[in-house]
Parts: structure tokens; sequence; C-alpha cells
């Protein structure tokens, strides 16, 4: 505040500074006594604080230069006051006069139009200028750079990058250059710039470092997560004015998938419905209490006399195993190798029979190639229906988009009576999840980490 004032009173003090407008209140302001404020705090600041002298002070100024282009007082009289010499004399017409471009007619001159007039800059103050067109990056390092090397020129000191430069190979400037091919020669080799192979014949190495020749795809990447296309058309009974069979079939369809799940939703209800049998009476209880009693004492009176004789077996229980005589173990040895000598012969004679037997033996080894043989084409069209199916991507199972089907009564004749069913946004979405582009996904639920507290705010408590 002290600062603006103090401009003004230098800037008023100058000789030849004219005010265009009048202060009609510094003389009151000036005659009046000076009041007493607290302004040790910023808020009473703008409150207490009079500026209107600066602002009358200022708007004075951007209205000098607006309106002179600076300040009057710093003008030349010559563009401030011209001489008056009185009215310039007209020249003579002459016989033939000779139209005027950019008259109108009657020889009166063409005046711009109001718009024009309105959009004209009326302001004489100058553009600012643009900082930012003289400024160049660096602009510091490169003039030390510059002083760098001026004063190692003069010192006779010459640069490191500039002995590289003189010690450099010259250039044989008389080789002479390949001759490219004329476009108009119809024996040159043809080349198709939009074709896949490179015509050079570098270091593979090389151009996979550079970048000019792309890293092999796999050709897994190449194969699509899923047979099923894009967008799959509605069956023929799903259009507006659909034939009668193939409404009814889509209907059966419709039909066939809600018993499905009806059915699905009884067994769930069977599993967990309640037996009224198995549900607890006082009866059942008091005799799950009283079961067990009575047969404890019973048996407590068996245990008690077999007592002795079971000491008595647990005693003998740790006899030990009598030992095997020579003429024993000669025995078990000739009984093992007779055993071993039978099922030998009975293996030979087995060989025998089957050679009696290739005929059968042919007939069933074609009947278990035929089994294999359909077992794998089983296995392989299971495979193929396996791709048009979606996999299990997450942990949640892809669930099917309703069908969208309408009934006998609800058929428009015209699609100006159509109802729309179902959802496009949806259908993509789904479409998407049954491809195994993406996995199956429910909505997030949101859970709130901490309760909510509220708070009476200061306004309703004084109303209340």
């Amino acid at each position: 505040m002290a600062s603006a004032r103090r401009l003004k009173r230098v800037v008023a003090s100058q000789p030849g500074f004219l005010n265009l407008k009048s202060t009609s209140n510094s003389a009151d302001s000036a005659s009046g006594r000076r009041k007493r404020l607290n302004k040790n705090k910023k808020k009473s600041w703008n409150k207490h604080s009079d500026i209107n002298d600066v602002e009358d002070f200022l708007q004075d100024v951007r209205h000098q230069e607006r309106t002179t282009g600076g300040l009057l007082s710093e003008k030349s009289d010559d563009s401030l006051f011209f001489l008056d010499v009185g009215q310039p004399k007209k020249p003579e017409q002459k016989e033939v006069e000779v139209p005027l471009v950019g008259k109108g007619r009657k020889g009166k001159a063409s005046r711009p139009l109001r718009i024009d007039l309105i959009l004209q800059h009326d302001s004489l103050v100058p553009p600012p200028k643009d900082v930012l067109a003289y400024q160049q990056p660096n602009a510091k390092k490169l003039r030390r750079s510059a002083q760098r090397a001026e004063q190692l020129a003069a010192k006779g000191v010459v640069p490191r990058r500039r002995k590289q430069l003189l010690n450099r190979r010259p250039v044989d400037r008389t080789a002479k250059k390949a001759e490219t091919e004329a476009n108009n020669n119809p024996g040159r080799e043809y080349y198709d710039i939009w074709g896949q192979e490179s015509k050079s014949a570098a270091d593979p190495w090389y151009l996979q470092q550079t970048r000019k020749s792309l890293v092999k795809r796999p050709e897994r990447l190449n194969e699509k997560p899923s047979v099923l296309p894009a967008v799959e058309v509605i069956a023929p009974g799903g259009s507006y004015n659909p034939d009668f069979f193939s409404h009814q079939a889509l209907l059966q369809e419709a039909h066939e998938v809600e018993v499905k799940k009806q059915k699905d939703e009884n067994k769930i209800e069977r599993q967990l419905a309640v037996n009224r049998e198995d549900t607890a009476t006082e009866e059942t209880i008091l005799q799950e209490q009283v079961e067990g009693l009575v047969e404890e004492e019973e048996n407590e009176e068996e245990t008690a006399a077999p007592k002795g004789e079971e000491e008595d077996v647990a005693v003998g229980a740790i006899t030990l195993a009598a030992k095997k005589t020579e003429r024993q173990r000669k025995r078990e040895r000739a009984i093992k190798i007779k055993e071993q000598q039978r099922l030998a012969n009975k293996q030979q004679t087995d060989h025998r029979q089957q050679l009696f037997q290739l005929r059968s033996i042919k007939a069933s080894i074609k009947q278990q190639d035929q089994k294999t043989k359909t077992r794998q084409r089983q296995r392989k069209d299971n495979q193929e229906a396996q791709k048009a199916q979606p996999r299990r991507l997450g942990k949640l199972k892809f669930q099917p988009q309703d069908m969208e089907v309408q009934l006998s009564d609800e058929l428009a004749g015209s699609l100006r009576r159509l109802k729309p069913e179902g959802s496009v946004l949806k259908d993509r979405f789904k479409s998407l999840q049954k491809r195994n582009l993406i996995e199956p996904r429910e909505r997030a639920k949101f859970k709130r980490r901490h309760k909510l507290k509220y708070v009476e705010k200061r306004a309703f408590r004084e109303i209340t």
C-alpha cells in the first residue's frame, strides 16, 4: 500500500503529468481527521484501507495508454498539436472525370460498415512481448561453451573433436556411385513393397537387434481359443414374423431349458428337505438319554467271571516258535520245486493249445482294435465338441444367457410394433465369455471397512 502511494506521488510530481479524471474526494479525505483503526490483522486490511486514489491513478494511466498509446507527459508537441491553416483549396475539376476507385455512386466515398468498425482494434496498447519466442533451450550452456572455445582458440589449443575431424581419412570422391536401374526398364527385377519376405541378406542376429526382422510368432498364438463365431445368428423362429413350425421349434427348445431348470431346483429342494420322521420328540429324547444304562450293568457281571482265564491266555501268548528240522526244510523245498514245474508245464501246454485257437485269437484282436478305434473316434469327437463349449477359466462357471423368445400372442406383424428384448451390451459380454476370451465374473460386492459416523452440524444444532 505504501509503495503504491509512493508511486503515485512520484509520478504526479513529475512535470507535465496530466490527470484526465478529477479527484474531487481527495480534498475531503485530506480535510477529515484520520481514523485510528486496528490494522494488525490481515482480515481488516482491505476493510479499513482506502485504495481508491491508487486505483484511480492506475485507471487513468491505463486510459491514457489505450487512447493515446502512452502517457501524455511523454508525448511530443507535434503529436499533440497541429497548425490550423484554414480550409484546403479544392482542385479544379477537369472536363473529363475519371471514375475513382473505391467510391460509390455520385462520387461519394464508400464508408466501412458499422460491424467492421466494431470489430476493429481500438486500443493503442502494444501487444505483450512473447518471451517464449526469444528463449533458446540450453542457451546458458551453449554460451559458456562458445566462450570456452574462444578462449582455447586464443591460446592455440585445438579441441579433441576438432582433432578427430582433422585426422579422418579423406573420402575418395572419384569413386563412382552404383547406378540405379531405370523405372521404365522392362527387364528389371520385380519387388513387392508390401511383401512379407525381406530382400536383405544380412546376419539374422543383426537384423533382430536392429528391429529389421520380427521375432517368429509361435503357432500356438495363431489358434483361436474357440471355434464359435463372434456373432451367432438367431434361429429362424426368433424373427419378427416367423414361420409357424420354426417358431414352435424355438418354443420347444425354450420349454426344455425351463424344464431342466425346474428339475434342478426341485432336486435341490428334495436334498435340503427335512424329514418329519427324523425330527426329535420327547419320547426319542428320553430314549436316547436312558439308552445304555441297563446294558452297562449286565456287561460288568459278565466280564467279572472270565477275568482269570484271560490272564492265563495272555501269559501263554508269549511262547516262542519251535525251530524247524532239516527234514522239514527239505520237504518244503521239494514241494516248492514241484509247484514251479507244474506251473511251467501248464504254461507250455497253454502255448500249444493256442496254435489251434489262432482263428479265435485273430477275431478277438480284430474286435479289440475295432473297439479301440471307436473309442479314439469318440474321444476325438468329444474334443471337437469341447472346443465349442466354454472352458473353466476361473472359479465361476459360465452361465448361458436366457433365450430371447416371444410367445405366440406376443408376435408382431411388423417391425414398427416389435417389442425389443434383451440387451446388446449383455449379449456381447456373454459372447466374450462363451468364446473363452474373458473369464466368467460377477459384480464386485461393496464391503464397507469402517462404520458410518453421523455428525450433527453446528448450524442444524443451533436451529434445533
